[in-house]
């Protein structure tokens, strides 16, 4: 039996059957440039340049899951239309994309004639562009100099500097940013509508505190919190996450303001039994650490304790002493240096 039509991310609707069977990912993914959520002065530029249809060379760079490889897609679909199937060559990181794929598949395909609208280009779209190795972008190079008349470039990548200067050179470059909370909430909230999810406030502010400004893992949580549940609450989401709950950090954090340092070390202990490993407590304890309402100087010395041991914990001395010792330093700031001496 053929599913209902369901609504896109634009709020127009698809009829296609199979529909439900989709990741919410792809099923919200906008199809329009006006459709995406966040970085508003930089897509604003794509637009123009979808208007205008002279589209040079681009490197859109920025962290994963705030809407690189759709931009790109979106321009690509508004630039050539029905075009689109026959003058776009799509390239993962999961695609071979060494020397030989550039010299002959790429080659090729910037040598093949595609009858287009006036001052339209073929595109080749490269995801993950900072995987390719060295050879093959520098065989890249010259590709996008004497094929420039017919072909543009689009690169995705999530670190600009793995990019070889050459090829920056000849694209203009532009920079995402991860989405603000309100960007995440706005876009949660009408697919929470459009699916007719169950939810609670503190449900929405866990998934947005769990994905850091990721649109992807934001709806990728939201619909594995709704399928294992059927309803998004604060403690649905950190049991499907499996990250700690921020309420025992907080409480953690608590302790060490408060030179409570008996409360402190109870709490990253009770964390610890729970099974969570160094890295997960660390990075959650960062993250409250950011916005909890303390000090400024305070919370600054807090961050750069952190930051250290979070070094360590990478070098591969993940412990329960590792822990209970940043604790121990970071209740140790808010103690009266005349009533405790650590280093006698």
């Amino acid at each position: 039996m053929a599913a209902s039509a369901a609504p896109s991310a634009s709020g127009s609707f698809q009829g296609e059957s199979e529909d439900y069977e989709l990741p919410w990912v792809e099923k919200y993914r906008p199809s329009l440039l006006k459709d995406i959520v966040g970085n508003q002065e930089t897509v604003s530029r794509l637009e123009i340049i979808a208007k205008d249809g002279n589209v040079p060379n681009i490197i859109i760079s920025g962290p994963p899951g705030i809407g690189k490889t759709t931009s790109i897609l979106c321009l690509a679909h508004e630039l050539l239309g029905p075009s689109y199937k026959e003058a776009v060559l799509e390239l993962n990181a999961s695609d071979d994309r060494g020397i030989d794929v550039v010299r002959n598949r790429i080659k090729m395909f910037a040598q093949k004639k595609v009858t287009l609208p006036p001052g339209r280009h073929k595109i080749i779209i490269l995801d993950e562009a900072d995987s390719m190795t060295a050879g093959a972008q520098q065989a890249l190079r010259r590709t996008m100099e004497i094929y420039s008349n017919t072909t543009r470039f689009a690169l995705a990548c999530n670190q600009s500097s793995k990019i070889i200067e050459p090829i920056q050179s000849r694209c203009a470059m532009l920079r995402y940013t991860r989405l603000t909370e309100k960007e995440l909430l706005k876009r949660l909230m009408e697919i929470c509508q459009f699916e007719n999810v169950n939810y609670s406030p503190d449900g929405l502010e866990a998934i947005i505190f769990t994905s850091e400004g990721d649109m992807r893992q934001a709806i990728n949580n939201l619909q594995s919190t709704h399928s294992g549940f059927g309803f998004v609450s604060a403690d649905n989401v950190f049991k499907v996450c499996d990250q700690p709950h921020p309420v025992v950090v907080q409480d953690l954090i608590r302790g060490c303001i408060t030179a409570d340092l008996q409360k402190a070390l109870e709490r990253i202990e009770e964390l610890w039994n729970q099974g969570y490993s160094g890295l997960d407590i660390i990075s959650t304890l960062f993250k409250v650490v950011k916005s909890y309402d303390m000090a400024e100087y305070l919370k600054l010395e807090y961050m750069k304790d952190i930051g250290i041991c979070h070094m360590q914990m990478i070098d591969g001395i993940q412990s329960l002493v590792q822990l209970s010792g940043l604790v121990a330093r970071l209740a140790k700031r808010s103690m009266n240096p005349n009533d405790f001496d650590f280093d006698r």
